[in-house]
């Protein structure tokens, strides 16, 4: 069976997966357990023709000179959380005397089972174990190794999907290695590439649901300033002045006069102006008062309230099994 190269067979595979986790596997280091020496770094993961994960890319870096070599997926145990792939049991002797893995080269059945027979011994201490049958599994690729990788199964029909668009827009997925003549079965082998019932499930995920609330802008309304004319009568008392002419007579005793002083004629004795005050009405106008217009934010409180769902952890015991709770 050809294997391909993850990048090659899911070009768009970094946003496809669901939790983000694949996008990342070629930070991941390689380590021995249980002495957690590290082995090298993960250069690329290697797919069959259905899609599942046969092989992981590993470059030992200065542990074998620079090495790069094939582990197969079943003997890889994910942490996420620190960016590592566990071995058990692999020793150093074993990783010298795999066959040099080159992107160039065909992987034939010869050089597959070079690569088994190093890893033997650790396959072997899988293989008493009950793995679980494929047989009956839908073809969906990477999806019977979500609980190795840690993808959703709607991740891995998106990848799916991707694969049959490649494939029938007639997309270039035979750089990887060469079409055996006779086809391998690998499901054969569930020590080095199955999924055994412990391996099979990985943390148990609690959901629950948040309310998350958004704020919306919207126009409550408007306010316009303008003006407009009105007409009223005012009346105001305004203080004139006007002059009038007193005129006093007061009788002096008949006091006698000089016949040479005494002119009977008829004449303008004295002349006085009068005056008076009016009132002229003029129109002026004057700035009675400013209005601005601005606004002001107030910050008050809205109470939301919805039905959320939690999901809480049942434990189910058969007999009488020792449970540590942590």
């Amino acid at each position: 069976m050809a294997l391909y190269r993850l990048k090659e067979y899911y070009p768009n595979y970094s946003e496809s997966t669901g939790d983000n986790r694949l996008d990342k596997i070629d930070s991941f280091s390689v380590y021995t357990e249980p002495g957690q020496e590290k082995v090298g770094s993960v250069k690329d993961l290697l797919v069959d023709e259905s899609g599942r994960f046969r092989y992981v890319v590993v470059d030992t870096g200065p542990w074998i000179f620079g090495k790069t070599v094939l582990l197969p997926i079943g003997l890889a145990n994910f942490d996420y959380n620190n960016e590592r792939i566990y071995v058990n049991g692999l020793s150093k002797e074993q990783v010298e005397n795999l066959p040099e893995y080159k992107d160039y080269k065909s992987i034939d059945e010869k050089y597959e089972t070079n690569v088994r027979n190093q890893y033997q011994p650790i396959a072997s201490q899988r293989s008493s174990r009950q793995f679980i049958s494929r047989q009956d599994m839908p073809m969906q690729p990477l999806e019977d190794q979500s609980a190795t990788l840690g993808s959703s199964s709607t991740a891995m029909q998106g990848l799916e999907q991707q694969r049959n668009t490649n494939v029938n827009a007639g997309a270039n997925v035979n750089a990887g290695a060469n079409v055996n003549a006779k086809a391998y079965d690998y499901d054969r082998e569930p020590g080095f590439y199955g999924l055994s019932e412990e391996d099979n499930h990985g943390p148990l995920r609690l959901y629950e649901e948040r309310l998350i609330t958004h704020r919306n802008r919207f126009k409550a309304g408007e306010v316009s300033l303008g003006k407009h004319v009105e007409t009223k009568a005012v009346q105001t008392d305004v203080p004139v002045e006007r002059e009038r002419v007193v005129i006093e007579r007061r009788d002096v005793g008949s006091q006698p006069v000089a016949a040479a002083d005494v002119d009977f004629r008829d004449q303008e004795i004295a002349r006085v102006d009068v005056y008076g005050e009016e009132v002229n009405v003029e129109k002026q106008a004057v700035v009675r008062e400013e209005v601005s217009l601005r606004k002001e934010k107030e910050q008050d409180t809205v109470h939301v309230q919805d039905q959320v769902r939690r999901e809480e952890l049942d434990v189910d015991t058969h007999g009488n099994p020792d449970i540590l709770r942590q």
